[in-house]
Order: C-alpha cells, then sequence, then structure tokens
C-alpha cells in the first residue's frame, strides 16, 4: 500500500489536503514536523508527502522551503488549494475562556476575530492546530483555533466555525515525491527551481532576464538564507510551463549557467487551472524551428 507523510498531527489543513491528494486507498501517516514528512519520503518510509508552500495571507512556509532545499532532492507532482476557515473548539462545560491556542498563522489570521468576539482571552502559540485541540482536551487550554477536521478526532464543542478575517484566504499545498516520472503537461503547469546564484550585483536580474527573454510569467519569488554565509541566499521561483516544453528547458539550461547550484523542484499542474501564458513569438514551436535552423546552420544546410 502506497503511504503519505503529512505534517500532522490529525486533524491539520494538511490532512485536509492530503485527502485531497491521495489516490484511492493511500495511507495517511501523521508526522511532526514538514521536515520530518521529506525526510519520511527519502528514507523510503513513505512514498510521498503533502505539506503547506504558501498562505494568501501569511505568505510562504519556510521550513518547506527550507527542506526541499536541503538533503537529497525531491520533486513536486501535485499541488492543492485549500480555502482556510477555521473552527474554535472548546471542551464540553467550559465557561470562561482564558487563553486560546494555535498555530501562529492561524492565529494571525483569526486576530480580528478573537479581538471582537472573545476580547479576554490570551493567545498562545502551539506547534499545529491539532496540538492546539490536544491541549484544550488535556486542560492546558481554554479553546483551540483548528482546521474543521481536527473534531472529527477529537470530539470537542464547536464555539465557532467559518471562523477567518479575511473571507477568501487560502493555503497551497504540495505532494512532492523522489524523482521520477513527472505529471504530463496540461498546458496549465508550474515549474519550481532553487537557484544558489554568486553573491554579486545584478545575479538576480540575470536569472529574471532569462525567464523574460523566453516569455515566461513568474508565479513567485522568494529568497532564504543559505545559512552558510550571512548575506547569501538561495531563491524560490515558481514559473508557467512545464520541464517538456522546450522554452522552459532552454530557459532551465540557461538559468543553471548563472548559478553554483540549480535545484529542479518539479513540473504540476497547478490548482487553479489557470493556462499559460504564452506571448506571440514565444511559443514552444517557435523555439523548436529556431533550434531546427540553428542545427542547419551547424551543418552548413542553409538552402
Amino acid at each position: 500500500m502506497s503511504r503519505i507523510a503529512y505534517f500532522g498531527p490529525r486533524g491539520t489543513f494538511t490532512e485536509q489536503a492530503a485527502r485531497v491528494l491521495a489516490a484511492a486507498g493511500e495511507e495517511l501517516i501523521p508526522v511532526e514536523t514538514v521536515r520530518l514528512a521529506m525526510t519520511a519520503v527519502r528514507e523510503g518510509r513513505a512514498d510521498a508527502a503533502c505539506v503547506p508552500i504558501e498562505n494568501s495571507v501569511e505568505g510562504v512556509v519556510p521550513a518547506t522551503l527550507d527542506a526541499l532545499s536541503e538533503s537529497t532532492p525531491l520533486v513536486a507532482v501535485a499541488e492543492t488549494i485549500l480555502p482556510i476557515h477555521f473552527s474554535v473548539l472548546t471542551r464540553p462545560g467550559t465557561e470562561e475562556i482564558r487563553t486560546v491556542a494555535s498555530h501562529p498563522h492561524a492565529l494571525a489570521q483569526v486576530r480580528e476575530w478573537l479581538e471582537a468576539n472573545l476580547p479576554g482571552a490570551h493567545p498562545v502559540a502551539s506547534s499545529s492546530t491539532s496540538a492546539a485541540a490536544v491541549g484544550v482536551l488535556e486542560g492546558d487550554f481554554d479553546a483551540a483555533v483548528c482546521a474543521p477536521v481536527a473534531n472529527e478526532h477529537y470530539h470537542l464543542r464547536v464555539l465557532a466555525t467559518e471562523v477567518a478575517d479575511v473571507t477568501d484566504a487560502a493555503t497551497r499545498f504540495l505532494l512532492v515525491r523522489a524523482p521520477g516520472e513527472l505529471p504530463e503537461p496540461t498546458g496549465a503547469d508550474r515549474t519550481s527551481v532553487v537557484a544558489a546564484a554568486a553573491n554579486r550585483t545584478g545575479t538576480l536580474a540575470e536569472l529574471l532576464t532569462e525567464l523574460a527573454s523566453r516569455g515566461i510569467n513568474l508565479t513567485r519569488l522568494d529568497a532564504r538564507p543559505t545559512r552558510s554565509n550571512f548575506g547569501e541566499y538561495r531563491f524560490f521561483i515558481d514559473f508557467e510551463g512545464h520541464v517538456a516544453e522546450p522554452r522552459v528547458l532552454d530557459a532551465l539550461t540557461a538559468l543553471r549557467r548563472h548559478c553554483r547550484n540549480l535545484r529542479f523542484l518539479g513540473s504540476h499542474p497547478r490548482a487553479d487551472g489557470t493556462r499559460t501564458t504564452i506571448e506571440p513569438g514565444f511559443g514552444n514551436d517557435d523555439f523548436v524551428e529556431a533550434a531546427v535552423w540553428a542545427d542547419a546552420v551547424r551543418k552548413g544546410d542553409l538552402a
């Protein structure tokens, strides 16, 4: 049976995402951290890992970026986007709520709701939304801000549902596996890389120019410190297209020339179904025809 490790414990939004991304019959295995979910894949204890990559309110998930750039490579083969609305859970019989626990990202997304509805409650950070629910069960906290799926596991009293300061907040999740066969291109795809470039003037501009000169549209750009030398960064770049497309492959080879290290993080269909933008003169046929012409020049066949 195929196994998918996910950032747990049970009852998190990542579990909900893993349910969406899992094929029939795949077993879901909760682990304590994003890094451990990927380690399970790298060590062969899981076939894939489901991890959060970015939130529309709080931005990227640094732990996921760091874990993708370290150790042996993993590649994203699928993604899903979940709307993020929380439930507030308490123990049955709780009359006064003095503490409300959750993951820091979750607390940031319900700050206004808490101030309006539980003004006397003190927010407490926990390692995950589900860990907060466990803390409520054990009497450590009076209430927890959780994913709706949490109550399937912990059976607490639902104080409120559909809680969110930003009503259209969403989080994107990745399904990552060991390198191998990639999903076929669909015309609505995303490719991701992490680039370790030289620390000198104009490096980032050079990378972006290589993409722009091939008509490739960026969907995300983030920087994370290398943690080896102060002031040195890795650039995490998402852009439209699939590595099977000639123009994207041409861009990747160009990026590689500019980088001390370039790690391919996958090509897969976009969860939102947005079609790749292709400007006139930048289609895959244009790149194929140009390559055929260049090969003819090399061979001296100019007839």
